[in-house]
């Protein structure tokens, strides 16, 4: 696979849903990514590759019988962070279309099918709630549940949908029997063009309401004052401070005020903890320790807080003996862990699945500084091709 052909294809894309501050806002089931949605049934319609949909969004394109048993699943999505890049997602959608593209002039006859999958709000951008097509395909999440999520505008998943989700696929375990999901690699660890991943740290994301008494910023002495902002500012310290003693990862970097005045004292300061660690215990000690300095400083403030897990995700360990696999037929890549969250970690918990990650020269991601060079891509598109050429 040359690097022109990787050029050419992504150039298709590329501007599709990029925005005037940088970056990218392709939030699920909107403009930008319903266009991304009907390129992705055109690419497959050039390859005479049927596309179906199994009720919750996701998309399939088939290479062999739609549905048939035992399918290898390859694919990622298309949905962005707000001002987010360019490749986390896309880049394993392209990449999937390109791979077929080289065993198809290879002469290779896939023994079972191949689907190239575009999953719908992996990252929970629009409705909160990140990998909620494939949580849906594996009946990790509700479908009522699912339905009723809305995103900052007051819409809800079904309305954007168009129906209500259709929930766990039917004989999935026997339809599908594995997954290999390339992905843009989103730290510093790579210092190849290709990786393989090992585990997916445990993560999830806990809204704070902080509560207090409104009143005027001008006539209110400071010392009569019940401000959830102080109580808010506090616990993003602390978060911060008890993140880094664990060794773990905590971030809170979206917030909405009440009544979000210049010269009121707020009522209600409304956060998301963003919380990730190695394993599932420094997890679980950390946001208890986060939750703990709020409500002391809520006492202290005559506050109010409550907490409410919004979605929590267990740690993945891949297969190790299918991630080795994997290493060695492509040759000896290194394998490594990711604190990001995939697709592809909530469908292990009931099918062999697998990770491949492309170099990621700056080691930023979520931000407009996401980038990959075009001859790491054209070596990702190749190692996705050898696997699925091994697993079909």
């Amino acid at each position: 696979m040359s690097a022109e052909a990787f050029t050419a294809l992504w150039a298709e894309i590329e501007s599709i849903g990029r925005a005037d501050g940088g970056g990218y806002l392709r939030y699920a089931l909107t403009e930008p990514e319903l266009v991304l949605r009907d390129w992705f049934r055109n690419q497959a319609d050039r390859r005479d590759m049927p596309v179906t949909e199994d009720g919750n969004g996701n998309l399939f394109a088939w290479w062999g019988d739609p549905w048939g048993r035992n399918a290898v699943l390859t694919g990622s999505h298309f949905d962005s962070v707000p001002h987010g890049g360019g490749y986390d997602g896309p880049l394993g959608i392209v990449s999937a279309f390109l791979a077929v593209d080289q065993l198809r002039a290879a002469g290779h006859r896939p023994g079972r099918p191949i689907a190239i999958v575009a999953f719908v709000e992996e990252e929970g951008g629009r409705f909160g709630v990140p990998c909620l097509g494939s949580r849906l395909m594996t009946g990790a999440i509700e479908p009522a549940a699912a339905a009723r999520l809305t995103d900052r505008d007051g819409v809800t998943f079904a309305e954007a949908l168009g129906t209500e989700p259709a929930g766990r696929l039917p004989e999935l375990q026997s339809r599908i029997g594995g997954l290999v999901e390339l992905h843009i690699e989103q730290g510093r660890a790579l210092d190849v063009p290709v990786g393989v991943a090992s585990a997916i740290w445990p993560h999830g994301r806990w809204r704070f309401d902080f509560t207090g008494r409104g009143d005027h910023a001008g006539t209110t002495r400071m010392s009569d004052r019940n401000d959830p902002m102080l109580t808010f500012a506090y616990t993003v310290l602390a978060a911060n401070k008890e993140a880094r003693l664990a060794g773990a990862h905590a971030t809170v970097a979206r917030a909405e005020i009440t009544p979000n005045a210049t010269n009121a004292i707020p009522s209600l300061v409304r956060a998301w903890l963003d919380a990730r660690a190695a394993d599932t215990p420094t997890l679980e000690t950390l946001v208890e320790a986060v939750i703990k300095r709020a409500e002391d400083r809520a006492g202290r403030d005559g506050t109010g807080v409550s907490v409410t897990p919004e979605s929590v995700s267990a740690e993945v360990a891949f297969d190790t003996s299918f991630a080795q696999g994997i290493a060695k037929w492509l040759g000896g890549a290194p394998i490594l862990p990711t604190g990001a969250g995939h697709d592809a970690g909530v469908l292990s918990a009931l099918l062999p699945a697998a990770m491949l990650f492309v170099r990621n020269p700056t080691g930023v991601s979520h931000s407009p500084a996401e980038h990959a060079e075009d001859a790491d891509c054209a070596a990702g598109v190749e190692a996705l091709a050898a696997v699925l050429k091994e697993l079909s």
